[in-house]
């Protein structure tokens, strides 16, 4: 296994150091202030995200043109995409020479390609102040000790639900255990209603389902060695399939979940969460921006919108109160003006992550912000990450493209009737043994 590689994942593996903000100060990076191309050149950045709803949307335009005003001469090209579409047009983009100056990058295995493929920019002493504000967050994003990214939002994954079709199926208390949550199944099911949406058209969703079992069966140590060793021998991996089989038998998702998309259109997982036509959907605290941009009122589930962690897993050997997560950080292509590192400190600055924060978009890295967090829902989110004793980055991000791909294809396979447990971690092992 290549250097770079090994020492992101080591590093990553500790959980995206969500021992997160406590040190933080305020940096006051400038917007661009002293640039050559804000004195007068003229110069065009392009930027990708996936706001491509309002108010995400919306507010960062008005980030760009403020950026702008600030910078005569510098123009910025947003391209506001959909998730999934902004990771596939990304990976054609880095393929073909023709990247965006300023993209979302996720840290993990995929990071580590990226650095040393030199497609990255070294961001270390450039965003020194912005790093400094954010602190050990940053450690998701380094490689070797240099920082290729600037995480601008970092939460975790739990279930969403629907308060009042709970309460109309009898439900008092949301599920803290498997049982517990396989009773609350049975109960919206006799109250004609469909328990829970999963977007296993996009694999990643679903996956989701098995990292979480994966993160109650398996020691902290097994996954720190596992990131680090892309050894997945131990049994736990297996039994973590044994649990999605008994989820996936028990009949919880939504009619034709397989072919079901995760956040586009009317009939995506998010969508049929937003309208009410099932009562809760395993996802990241994007799920309340992404649930008000689908429904026409734009409040989402509005008052009616609650959380709880990924239940319990009797007699399994990781900590049960462990949460899976991870962020975005913007980061640099290698070949981009200057500018665009200026930008992207300003997008970390106390002003932008406020502004991200009161438009509830996610939960912000940059302390000065988090008191901004409207939705109670996502206040609640933002205790639940800082006291987790344990945060597992998502593994398909972990492990990088090749191993988390043949994961994501085998635990699909498993949602299809079409695998075993054991087939992931067969193919999850032939994918790491490849890559070492």
């Amino acid at each position: 296994m290549k250097k770079t590689r090994t020492a992101a994942l080591r590093t990553l593996s500790l959980g995206v150091g969500m021992a997160l903000l406590a040190t933080a100060c305020s940096s006051g990076t400038g917007a661009g202030e002293g640039t050559e191309e804000g004195n007068g050149d003229a110069t065009t950045i392009t930027w990708w995200h996936n706001s491509n709803t309002s108010p995400g949307k919306d507010y960062y335009d008005q980030v760009a043109a403020d950026f702008e005003a600030d910078n005569p001469g510098v123009t910025i090209e947003v391209s506001a995409m959909q998730h999934d579409d902004m990771v596939t047009k990304l990976d054609a983009a880095f393929q073909s020479g023709d990247a965006p100056d300023i993209y979302m990058e996720r840290g993990g295995g995929e990071l580590a390609a990226h650095v040393e493929a030199g497609l990255t920019k070294d961001l270390t002493d450039s965003s020194a102040d912005a790093i400094s504000t954010i602190g050990s967050a940053v450690a998701g994003w380094q490689v070797d000790g240099k920082t290729y990214g600037l995480p601008f939002s970092m939460g975790v994954v739990g279930f969403w639900y629907n308060k009042s079709l709970f309460a109309q199926a009898g439900i008092t208390t949301p599920p803290a255990t498997m049982d517990e949550f396989y009773t609350a199944v049975d109960q919206l099911k006799a109250a004609g209603i469909e328990p829970v949406s999963v977007g296993a058209g996009e694999k990643w969703p679903a996956a989701h389902y098995w990292y979480y079992f994966a993160l109650r069966e398996c020691s902290q140590k097994t996954l720190q060695d596992g990131v680090g060793t892309l050894d997945f021998s131990d049994p736990c991996f297996a039994k973590a399939g044994v649990d999605l089989e008994q989820l996936i038998a028990a009949e919880p998702f939504n009619a034709g979940f397989l072919a079901t998309p995760a956040q586009k259109g009317p009939t995506s997982a998010s969508a049929l969460l937003a309208t009410g036509k099932v009562a809760m959907e395993l996802a990241g605290h994007w799920e309340p921006g992404v649930m008000q941009g689908l429904t026409e009122d734009k409040q989402g589930l509005g008052d009616d919108t609650g959380w709880f962690p990924f239940p319990a897993v009797s007699g399994g050997k990781g900590d049960q109160t462990a949460v899976l997560g991870g962020g975005d950080a913007w980061a640099v292509t290698q070949d981009a003006p200057d500018v665009a590192v200026d930008f992207v400190n300003y997008l970390l600055s106390d002003k932008v992550q406020q502004g991200f924060a009161d438009n509830d978009m996610g939960l912000p890295t940059n302390p000065s912000a988090t008191q901004y967090v409207k939705d109670k829902a996502l206040a609640d989110l933002l205790q639940v990450r800082d006291a987790a004793p344990f945060v597992q980055l998502y593994f398909d991000t972990a492990f990088g493209s090749s191993v988390g791909g043949a994961m994501n294809d085998a635990i699909l396979l498993v949602f299809a009737s079409s695998g075993t447990a054991q087939d992931i971690v067969d193919a999850t092992q032939a994918a790491a043994d490849a890559e070492k």
